[in-house]
């Protein structure tokens, strides 16, 4: 039997860095229509729902294609409130109401416009076929801020190398540095039974990377970032 896959757009109406970021037009879309577009063209989950406190951000999602079961509580959008927390409840809401338990759970940020279909389809087979607890999406850190070239600084302004090698022993070419990778938002894809345990997470005991390219990756905070993937866009489109 197919697992029974859900994914959760996580959408608030107060953002700082760029103001009504999640509806702003981002080359003749909202922000959010993107996400919401590669989740249902991706096949692979059986309802695409938004959470958000926001009417305009549910409308614009409902004319999209995502279902806005509810509105979110205003406690869970403040400035500081976790996506766990958020996830949790619009879980146990579908349990609750409309008696719908996932077996997984993927949380869909709309900052990533240029994560795709494919994208999500590759991370889910990779879901599937290791049996792992979760899949989040990842790209490599460029040289020049990988961990072998980091320093953490005390007091007294003495630097340490944050891998712990002694100075001596620092890598020297950028070809040699080990390859290191940071989530890139995109995607993360866990069992739903992870967010009702003992200490709830979004990830488990074991975590597979999927990973993106630069591009892919383009994760949207500040107004420079919108301008860099509208740039992107009309090279790509």
């Amino acid at each position: 039997i197919r697992m029974k896959e859900l994914g959760v757009i996580t959408a608030r109406g107060g953002s700082k860095g760029i103001p009504r970021k999640n509806v702003k037009i981002l080359h003749g879309k909202p922000l959010i229509a993107y996400t919401i577009e590669a989740a249902k063209e991706s096949g692979i989950f059986d309802r695409v729902i938004l959470s958000t406190d926001d009417a305009e951000i549910a409308e614009v999602g409902k004319k999209y294609g995502a279902e806005v079961p509810f509105m979110r509580p205003v406690e869970l959008a403040e400035d500081t409130t976790p996506t766990l927390p958020v996830l949790v409840h619009a879980i146990q809401w579908l349990k609750d109401n409309e008696k719908y338990e996932p077996d997984a759970v993927a949380i869909l940020q709309p900052t990533a416009p240029l994560r795709r279909a494919e994208h999500l389809r590759a991370a889910y087979a990779l879901f599937e076929k290791s049996r792992a607890d979760s899949v989040v999406s990842v790209s490599e850190v460029p040289g020049h801020h990988n961990p072998h070239w980091q320093f953490t600084i005390d007091t007294d302004m003495r630097a340490k190398i944050f891998t712990g090698e002694v100075f001596a022993d620092i890598i020297k070419r950028r070809q040699d540095l080990p390859k290191t990778y940071t989530r890139n938002g995109a995607i993360y894809l866990c069992k739903t039974s992870l967010l009702f345990a003992d200490t709830p997470s979004f990830y488990g005991n074991d975590v597979r990377t999927y990973v993106m390219d630069e591009v892919g990756s383009i994760n949207i905070d500040t107004p420079e970032d919108f301008a860099r993937a509208e740039l992107r866009m009309n090279n790509i489109v």
